[in-house]
């Protein structure tokens, strides 16, 4: 009985012995043996089952997939005096694990010094760069442009977007440069760096709604101005049309008028010069439309005695007196 016990204690000793000396490395890590704080041999990047010092010797993982670094919103200054505030991100991962330990440890820790490290580099950068080269990146970028705006948009400065020299890409590229040989010092590669966000302050945005509100304004004024110009042009044409059609009109009205008196008279001539007392009769009518149009009841005349004006009223005056 006491032979079997110690069988078994002496089984589960050794089980757990093994056990304690045994370590599995995955696919996606990478191990650094440490002894008494110290670590032992290379770092070990092969996947699969390894051995270690039972007690004395501790098992240290780093992953070595592409890791992340997102880094917070930061305020800072543009070469013109523009504050902005960017949102960076990262990948990186751990190239020299044995390196990594030492100067860092632990994730927690290099995400720490990329932050001041990445954070240093892209206020620098930004600060080299007026605030145009930091939100655009294609230099052949073309503005949108509203179809019913037409041609309005093409003049000037009106609707341009202002030429760059460097651009987005490139600036992100100068904070890579820079922050890369810095971050090698500590066993890590970094892959890429990005500006996840540029937002502006509310002093630049208002400055921008002003320029927008600005070249709205410009291209209204210069709706009003043609509107007004094709607005004179009409006017002008209507009078210039009102004004040929009226002395169209009063040429062949007086051509009418013309041809008719022409006409009437010719009756006239014919329908008088038949007997000596139709034309006299003519004569007499003729004198009475004159006399109408010059005597009124406010006109005085002085007549001779010769005259057919007062032979005619002496007959009108002695008529009057026979009917009485």
């Amino acid at each position: 009985m006491k032979q079997s016990i110690k069988s078994i204690v002496f089984i589960l000793a050794v089980v757990i012995l093994v056990a304690m000396s045994t370590y599995t490395v995955n696919q996606t890590e990478q191990v650094i043996i440490t002894q008494f704080g110290k670590p032992v041999g290379d770092p070990i990047t092969t996947p699969g089952l390894h051995f270690k010092v039972p007690f004395i010797q501790r098992v240290n993982s780093f992953d070595k997939r592409y890791l992340a670094w997102d880094g917070p919103m930061v305020e800072m200054s543009t070469k013109d005096k523009t504050y902005v505030q960017v949102d960076t991100f990262a990948r990186w991962r751990i190239q020299e694990p044995m390196r990594y330990y030492l100067r860092l440890r632990d994730e927690r820790s290099a995400q720490s010094r990329l932050e001041d490290i990445l954070g240093s580099e892209t206020r620098t950068a930004i600060a080299r760069h007026e605030l145009i080269e930091a939100v655009r990146s294609d230099k052949e970028r073309q503005p949108l442009q509203d179809e019913s705006l037409g041609s309005l948009t093409g003049t000037g400065t009106l609707g341009q977007l202002r030429p760059i020299k460097v651009g987005r890409a490139a600036i992100e590229q100068e904070v890579f440069d820079a922050a890369a040989p810095k971050l090698a010092e500590f066993g890590i590669e970094l892959l890429d760096v990005r500006f996840k966000r540029i937002h502006y302050n509310q002093q630049v945005l208002e400055r921008i709604y002003q320029r927008m509100i600005s070249e709205r304004l410009q291209i209204a004024q210069r709706f009003r101005s043609e509107g007004e110009g094709e607005a004179a042009r009409i006017n002008g044409n209507k009078e210039r049309d009102i004004n040929e059609i009226a002395s169209t009109a009063y040429k062949r009205v007086q051509e009418i008028r013309g041809e008719a008196d022409a006409k009437a008279s010719e009756i006239y001539a014919k329908a008088y010069a038949q007997k000596p007392e139709a034309a006299e009769f003519y004569k007499f009518i003729k004198s009475m439309e004159t006399y109408r149009k010059i005597v009124n009841g406010n006109a005085t005349l002085v007549l001779s005695t010769d005259s057919e004006l007062f032979a005619l009223l002496k007959r009108i005056e002695q008529k009057e007196q026979k009917e009485h």
